[in-house]
């Protein structure tokens, strides 16, 4: 039986998402929680996400799966596993909803986007200490409009080497499809970043990258100029984890879902693998 997880989590203390041997994660307390739950041991317990997030990031909308054997019988207390989970793990993370997941999903392969956003307080006035773990405090007013115009090039299908810490064997071509900046009711300025995966450090290149130019220190066709060129180069510069949230992972119709897993993972073969 393969179960759906929604969760939400303030990334602020937590190593990322991925477990590792004695940091505090996201999947290590997840984990460590179903496991006191459910009776089982630990390594029993295989946790996949939608989108590994890195340490300090945070998440409204994290997707996740969980196998377990059909003769548990927790198809009709499902509500009841959620809270008890919940009454085990810390308050920083909190899991919204547990339900069995239809026939073939797959929190990774079949999402169909994930969508993330930056929120960066650049004026004195949208500078909010209750919200400091979450927006970025900058010290200079950001040019929107620049940004934006910056901004569109980068929307569609490219290899985005520039803005990605490469790992062996690992693609950087994805297809963004959104990328974007407003203000808030608040005027935090938010961008909005939404792509089929991301690979490694990618919203914060890019944030990094328009910031330069939301500053008036880079033209709007240098963010192209960084893009074209393929290859990270120390002028972009990844900004701070604190302001990034994963905000919503999108699936197809169930009807849909196995045909998604197939092509997803065929992409993922064919161009040496992603960190999805």
């Amino acid at each position: 039986m393969r179960l759906r997880i929604d969760l939400a989590y303030d990334g602020t203390d937590f190593k990322g998402w991925a477990a590792q041997p004695n940091l505090r994660t996201v999947q290590g307390e997840l984990v460590g929680a179903l496991a006191t739950v459910l009776r089982r041991p630990a390594d029993e317990i295989q946790v996949v996400c939608a989108g590994r997030t890195d340490a300090g990031v945070h998440a409204r909308g994290q997707v996740a799966h969980l196998d377990l054997p059909v003769g548990l019988g927790l198809a009709e207390d499902l509500d009841q596993l959620a809270r008890r989970v919940n009454g085990v793990l810390d308050r920083d993370v909190r899991v919204h909803r547990i339900a069995v997941a239809p026939d073939g999903f797959d929190a990774r392969f079949a999402a169909l986007w994930r969508r993330y956003a930056y929120r960066i307080a650049d004026d004195p006035v949208a500078v909010d200490p209750l919200r400091r773990h979450h927006v970025l405090t900058w010290p200079r007013r950001l040019d929107l409009d620049a940004m934006n115009e910056a901004s569109a090039p980068l929307v569609g299908l490219h290899d985005f080497a520039s803005f990605c810490k490469q790992r062996p064997g690992a693609t950087t071509i994805r297809t963004l499809l959104d990328l974007s900046w407003e203000r808030d009711e608040a005027g935090v300025a938010v961008g909005t970043v939404r792509a089929d995966a991301f690979c490694h450090s990618m919203v914060r290149a890019l944030v990094g990258c328009l910031v330069a130019v939301g500053e008036g220190r880079r033209p709007p066709e240098w963010a192209h100029q960084m893009l074209v060129a393929a290859q990270r180069d120390p002028a972009v510069h990844v900004l701070h984890a604190h302001g990034l949230t994963l905000e919503e992972v999108a699936y197809p119709d169930d009807a849909d879902l196995a045909a998604r897993v197939v092509l997803t993972s065929a992409v993922r073969e064919s161009v040496g693998g992603t960190e999805g």
